[in-house]
């Protein structure tokens, strides 16, 4: 287990330096450039433009600005930001916990939905149930996150008036069902592709586990289908998803992104644009790394629980 623990950080270590590569080399190439910003100001000069650049170390190789940025970067430095100067890592903590909140909000939404309905689907197969299941997870996969977010709006907001449009509290208030009441519709939004997901994968999950041998056994013996359903056939289905979880987080940061600007949402989703748009580069390249570490850290995690519930894995 230790080897198979070491050899999967290992991994995962390898891969976030490649990302590392990727994200700092693209986002420098890109038009416009980090320098872009300054000169915007007014009444600026090219010497002022050539001073600052140099100040900021940016005249220099890109290799030796990389080189120079992972260094810091390995030791705790992740820079500061160009539009406050404040340090990218205490700006990335201001708006984690909101992004962790919607995110942790969706996941449970979606696994909690999305399991029922696979169950549901698998048991009552080619019912009415299953085929409005089905139809509605195309539906759910084939239109735009974005889309179902400005529908819910205008339908539960502004029509019905039930929830908020948007932002996470009423200024003056910031009290748990405050910030709960403004969490439904965004966690709505963000869990409903995902439930799509959980609810094809624990319907196949599940009926592939009923046509075992052992669940024909159990039956033989008498037991009733409900203990047959939740002791043997549920237990054992569950054991993909693991997997699928892990496998849900980027999905889930890409979804935040969209949602958290449809909603408003202070989280590290809208950061990300907020920051492209003012050419944030510090900013950006934090929450890339900060992003790509969350992504290895969940695939990990559910792999090492995979590993740990199943034998076949680790020997493997």
């Amino acid at each position: 287990m230790l080897r198979y623990i070491v050899g999967r950080i290992g991994q995962s270590l390898v891969l976030l330096f490649l990302v590392s590569i990727i994200g700092y080399f693209v986002l420098l190439l890109a038009p416009g450039g980090p320098m872009s910003q300054f000169a915007l100001t007014p009444g600026i000069s090219k010497q002022d433009l050539d001073r600052i650049a140099e100040q900021m170390g940016l005249n220099r190789p890109i290799i030796v600005q990389y080189a120079d940025w992972l260094w810091h970067l390995l030791q705790g430095d992740w820079g500061a930001s160009f539009r406050d100067n404040r340090p990218v890592l205490t700006v990335i903590l201001d708006h984690l916990p909101a992004t962790l909140l919607l995110m942790g909000s969706a996941t449970a939404i979606a696994m909690t939905l999305g399991v029922w309905i696979g169950i549901m689907g698998a048991i009552r197969r080619y019912s009415i149930f299953d085929y409005a299941a089905t139809v509605g997870a195309m539906i759910a996969l084939s239109v735009p996150t974005f889309w179902f977010g400005l529908i819910a709006i205008y339908v539960f907001s502004l029509n019905l008036g039930w929830f908020p449009a948007g932002n996470m509290y009423t200024i003056g208030s910031g009290s748990v069902g405050d910030v709960l009441w403004h969490l439904v519709l965004p966690a709505s939004v963000l869990a409903l592709v995902d439930v799509a997901i959980w609810s094809r994968y624990m319907r196949t999950a599940t009926l592939d586990v009923i046509n075992q041998d052992f669940i024909k056994t159990a039956r033989a013996k008498g037991l009733s289908a409900r203990r047959v359903l939740f002791k043997h056939v549920v237990g054992n289905a569950l054991l993909p998803m693991i997997t699928l979880a892990g496998l849900q987080v980027p999905a889930l940061l890409g979804g935040a992104l969209v949602t958290e600007t449809v909603f408003t949402w202070p989280g590290m989703g809208r950061l990300f644009l907020d920051s492209l748009g003012y050419n944030d580069y510090p900013v950006v390249m934090g929450l890339l790394m900060f992003s790509a570490v969350l992504v290895l850290i969940g695939n990990l995690l559910a792999d090492l629980i995979s590993a740990f519930v199943d034998p076949r894995i680790r020997l493997a």
